[in-house]
């Protein structure tokens, strides 16, 4: 690499599945058609298939060593080169903003496969299920093969929460398995709700809000007597008429500043109102 050769930033994550979408390279447009990013896809250490012969049977070993797994590597690079020297922008970029923007580009371009291969099974990633994550600078070509000039790795995302409230999940689930609890459908339709809120679809988030709205209210109700969920349950109802709008106006085109807030609003009442269920029923 020369000293005047154009650099370019990338944020690179390794992942222990198959992310969907073939090796190689997509390009990723954004305002008025225009390239933002090129993402660069690899499969790394795949097991290897043998396709000739019979598929058999075979007797297990009784103590076997783990089955050897496929690694994705997913390469971010920003369309446009640096204007200044890669090693300032390292220097001063926000690492952990770099990475949770790839992550959202990324997520983006899983979406659209999971449409177009109409694959239910392709789910979005997260930054602390990667196994590593690069932020660096590199020539073009450089930087598509997987190597760089100059790249640091992002520590893992940090844990949000006490510990009271990490260990939570485990009892619940341990309640669920064991019949102490139950799992409610409203309660996939508002994580549903909330995974498209995030990635920015609200038009599928005021779908799936509706739904979970209507299924709040009606799975809840053998709570009602139990804590603040009566008054919750009635803050729901008052929400069905606003919601049906947001949700009417969705099926138009999109929605605008103000019903958005609208919408994450209530779901973050549906949301609430789950959480108080699970206190009261885990006691």
């Amino acid at each position: 690499m020369t000293d005047t050769e154009a650099l370019f930033r990338f944020v690179q994550l390794e992942l222990p599945w198959a992310l969907g979408p073939a090796d190689g390279r997509y390009v990723v447009r954004g305002h008025a058609g225009e390239p933002a990013f090129i993402l660069v896809l690899r499969t790394l250490g795949a097991p290897q298939r043998r396709l000739l012969g019979r598929r058999r049977t075979r007797a297990a070993a009784p103590e076997p060593p783990p089955a050897p797994v496929l690694t994705a590597r997913a390469t971010l690079v920003a369309a446009r080169p640096l204007e200044g020297p890669g090693e300032r922008w390292l220097a001063g970029a926000d690492l952990e903003v770099e990475a949770d923007r790839a992550v959202g580009v990324l997520n983006a371009v899983l979406h659209a496969h999971r449409i177009a291969a109409a694959d239910p099974s392709v789910r979005p990633v997260t930054r602390a299920q990667a196994l590593v994550v690069r932020v660096g600078v590199g020539a073009g070509e450089q930087v598509a093969d997987g190597r760089w000039a100059r790249a640091v790795e992002v520590p893992p995302a940090r844990a949000r929460g006490r510990r009271e409230s990490v260990l939570r999940p485990q009892e619940r689930l341990a309640a669920i398995l064991g019949a102490r609890d139950v799992a409610l459908a409203c309660e996939d339709l508002a994580l549903r709700a909330r995974e498209d809120a995030d990635a920015g679809r609200w038009r599928e988030a005021a779908f799936q809000l509706r739904v979970a709205l209507e299924a709040a209210i009606a799975e809840l109700q053998p709570w009602s007597g139990q804590g603040d969920l009566e008054a919750r349950i009635a803050a729901l109802r008052e929400q069905r008429q606003a919601v049906g709008r947001i949700a009417n106006a969705a099926l138009e085109g999109g929605l605008d500043d103000e019903q958005i807030a609208r919408a994450d609003a209530v779901l973050g009442q549906v949301e609430a109102a789950l959480r108080a269920r699970t206190q009261v029923a885990m006691g």
